[in-house]
């Protein structure tokens, strides 16, 4: 059954696993004498650390014909299963010194991920939770005004994606939600038709910022068609083959000539074009001493514009960052306060990105990533992996995808038909 309306889902950093489902190992349990319970936790400590299931607590209180039992995991249970002579020798001897009738019980493997999980596995033995620490808004729900903000640039990049040369390809837009401002948004720019013919590029089909907050009806007319976008798909329908992040090594299978009226930039994907944008406004906002606005580097013409321009310190602290005090509207901001790359934005896609573009959002410091499809070819943020759970990198940001409604999806085949039909008749 399809959706009725817009929805934001966060996508967590490993996958979700039915509660019914978590794996299991064996362990072997006693119930013990209360008055001994601090004193064989210390010493099964030593002897029996239960270093890969730390989420488990060692002891379960139950009650018993009106009476509170306490039960001890000792140990993990042996290949033998249930046999003693599995048990470590040290463990034994504690068996047979505090006369322990040791059983054989189940324990949840991985700790969980989502309190669903977690009341599950409570009805097994009983572990810790600990829901994420960092303060992403979000994570635990967004309400109806930051909803519809979500929403609102979400249209745009669904419009910049099928209004680009007549061709379906990924856009994105970055975003500064403290003032609900735009900073810079893209194509890709792996493949451009009659680039060298008119010397136009995809930047100057670009829609204006005015343009994205209409309403949700006039955004539906630009959205997506008959390839069970909300769910999963194998194959990679003709019209959406220039999608960068879908198809991340079609250039490498081009043989263009050097008539052609295109040319192909494996790297140009939309959000690593966004991403050059956003420098390159940062140094046009803050240029280096000696040069003027004039002569620093060009920028999006969308986004050409210093009007209440915040920014950030180089820190990476959501708060600080909301904290930041409005750029002057006549004058530039002194060379200390130019922003620390992307530090507190939010970037919108019209497609779950690759791993290239991924790794290279967290090099940015962006703090979350919207995106409408899944991208089940290549997907770095949960269709295919999930970098975002990945403990080794230094910086983590959260990921929502953006869930349209069964109307919207609907209205996309027209438009992803006429928009083949005007690159036919190109």
């Amino acid at each position: 059954m399809g959706s009725t309306k817009w929805e934001i889902v966060h996508i967590p950093g490993k996958p979700p696993i039915s509660p019914t489902q978590q794996p299991k190992v064996n362990v072997f349990a006693s119930v013990i004498d209360p008055k001994v319970t601090n004193t064989l936790i210390r010493k099964l400590n030593q002897i029996a650390p239960l270093e890969d299931l730390r989420h488990v607590k060692r002891v379960r209180k139950s009650c018993s014909n009106g009476q509170t039992q306490l039960s001890l995991i000792l140990c993990l249970a042996g290949e033998d299963g249930d046999e003693l002579g599995s048990m470590p020798e040290h463990v034994l001897e504690l068996v047979n010194c505090y006369q322990l009738n040791p059983f054989v019980t189940q324990v949840c493997r991985h700790a969980a991920t989502t309190k669903e999980e977690w009341e599950e596995q409570c009805k097994l033995w009983p572990t810790s939770f600990h829901p994420p620490t960092y303060n992403i808004d979000g994570i635990t729900g967004f309400n109806e005004e930051d909803s519809k903000v979500v929403f609102n640039h979400m249209n745009h990049a669904l419009r910049l994606a099928i209004s680009s040369n007549h061709q379906l390809v990924n856009a994105a837009v970055i975003v500064d939600p403290c003032a609900n401002q735009i900073i810079a948004s893209a194509c890709d720019e792996i493949f451009s038709w009659d680039t060298c013919l008119n010397g136009n590029s995809n930047r100057e089909l670009l829609l204006h910022q005015d343009e994205a907050s209409g309403s949700h009806d006039a955004a539906n007319r630009f959205l997506s068609s008959n390839l069970q976008l909300n769910g999963s798909h194998n194959d990679c329908h003709p019209s959406y083959k220039g999608v960068s992040c879908l198809n991340p090594w079609q250039w490498s299978q081009q043989h263009l000539s050097s008539s052609s009226s295109s040319f192909w930039h494996p790297l140009r994907h939309a959000a690593m074009v966004a991403i050059e944008y956003s420098a390159a406004r940062d140094r046009n906002l803050f240029p280096d001493v000696g040069r003027t606005a004039e002569t620093s580097a060009q920028v999006n013409p969308v986004e050409n514009s210093t009007a209440e321009s915040p920014h950030k310190k180089h820190k990476t602290d959501p708060i600080k960052v909301k904290n930041a005090e409005v750029a002057p509207t006549d004058t530039f901001l002194c060379k200390s306060d130019r922003p620390y790359l992307c530090t507190g934005y939010d970037i919108y896609l019209a497609w779950e990105p690759c791993a290239m573009c991924a790794m290279a959002l967290v090099h940015q410091r962006i703090r979350r990533i919207f995106y409408a499809f899944p991208n089940p070819n290549a997907g770095a943020l949960g269709g295919v992996h999930r970098l975002q759970g990945e403990k080794s990198l230094n910086h983590h940001y959260a990921v929502f995808r953006v869930i349209l409604p069964d109307e919207a999806l609907g209205r996309l085949e027209l438009d992803a038909s006429a928009t083949e039909t005007i690159k036919k008749d190109d």
